[in-house]
C-alpha cells in the first residue's frame, strides 16, 4: 500500500470537493481547480475527509495512487490558502518592476526582458533590501496551482541564473549560491 496514497486529505472549512465521473472539482475562497481521476482509482469523501482508494494492485494503479492523492491535496491547499515562491534579484544595476500584466527585468542584457504572467499567476516586486550583498528586489510569485507557480518561478530564474563567480542573477529565496574563487594573481 502506498504510504502517501493512504493518507487522508482533510478538507478545511470553505472548501467544497465534488467528485464527478472522471474528475474532481475543488472549489474554495481563492478559486476552482480540477483534477482528472485516473482509471483504477476512486476518491471517497466522508465528513470532511477524502481518501484515495485503488481498485486493483496493478503496477500502473499503484504508481498513480500516491500521485493522485498528492494532486488532490495540493488542489485543496491551493484553493484554501494558495502557494507562493520568492525569488531574489541580486546585482548592481539590475531592476525589476511590474507593468500591465508583465514583469519587466533589466538584468545585464542589452535589452529589457518582458515576462508575461501565465493565467492564474500573480507576481509582486518588493524592493525591501535583505542581508544579501547587492540585493535589489524580491519577486513573489503566487497562485492557486502549485505546478504553475513552480513553473513560473523556474522560468523567471532561467532568464538570469546566479553567476558562479559574483553570485549575480535571479535565485530562489532559500537557495544557497556558492561562488568560485576565480583567477589568482601571479
Amino acid at each position: 500500500m502506498s504510504r502517501v496514497g493512504r493518507q487522508p486529505i482533510v478538507i478545511p472549512a470553505g472548501v467544497q470537493l465534488d467528485v464527478e465521473a472522471a474528475r474532481v472539482v475543488v472549489q474554495g475562497p481563492k478559486g476552482t481547480l480540477e483534477t482528472v481521476i485516473p482509471a483504477g482509482i476512486q476518491l471517497e469523501v466522508n465528513d470532511g475527509i477524502a481518501e484515495a482508494k485503488r481498485h486493483d494492485e496493478s503496477k500502473r494503479t499503484r504508481a498513480l495512487h500516491g500521485l493522485f492523492r498528492s494532486l488532490v491535496a495540493n488542489a485543496v491547499w491551493g484553493v484554501a490558502k494558495g502557494f507562493s515562491k520568492e525569488l531574489d534579484l541580486v546585482g548592481i544595476g539590475y531592476r525589476a518592476e511590474v507593468k500591465a500584466g508583465a514583469l519587466t527585468l533589466s538584468v545585464g542584457f542589452s535589452h529589457q526582458v518582458e515576462f508575461e504572467f501565465p493565467e492564474g499567476i500573480e507576481i509582486k516586486v518588493d524592493k525591501t533590501r535583505k542581508a544579501i550583498p547587492n540585493h535589489v528586489a524580491t519577486m513573489v510569485v503566487s497562485g492557486i496551482d502549485k505546478g504553475k507557480v513552480g513553473q513560473a518561478a523556474a522560468d523567471i530564474r532561467r532568464i538570469r541564473p546566479p553567476d558562479a563567480y559574483k553570485g549575480k542573477g535571479i535565485r530562489y529565496a532559500d537557495e544557497v549560491v556558492r561562488t568560485k574563487v576565480g583567477k589568482k594573481g601571479a
